[in-house]
């Protein structure tokens, strides 16, 4: 079985990642890795996607190579809201802080109604499985 089929989903494109992003600004392996503070073998050991990097060497990668850590670990579009909600957070972002209050709470209160929907679903399909047995 091949090394990248060993590792967990988010890291399966990080390497690729960062390899463009080194190469985008023009540095070599060693000169990232002087910036990070760490070896050399590890940059590349990172950009072959054989390990993964701790979250305090993510946060220092971000800095060194001036992105956010979500564009080192996550893909293009990866992390943002979908394309059928993206005009409505567009417009979001350009209410008044009373306003962001309010959307705030209605979104905090739908997810938490959700999060409660799919716990009872998934405690009822346990009820069920359990009353089957």
């Amino acid at each position: 079985m091949s090394a990248s089929l060993l590792l967990p989903w988010f890291a399966m494109d990080f390497g690729k990642r960062l390899a463009a992003l080194r190469k985008e600004r023009q540095l070599t392996q060693q000169t990232l890795a002087a910036s990070v503070g760490c070896h050399v073998t590890m940059i590349r050991r990172y950009e072959a996607n054989e390990t993964q990097p701790t979250l305090e060497v993510i946060r220092k990668l971000a800095v060194a190579l001036s992105v956010s850590a979500d564009k080192l670990v996550f893909e293009e579009g990866e992390r943002g809201p979908s394309d059928d909600l993206r005009l409505q957070f567009e417009a979001v972002s350009q209410f008044t802080p009373e306003e962001k209050a309010v959307a705030r709470t209605v979104l905090e209160s739908l997810i938490l109604r959700h999060t409660a929907n799919r716990f009872s679903r998934s405690d009822n399909a346990d009820d069920k499985n359990a009353a089957a047995s």
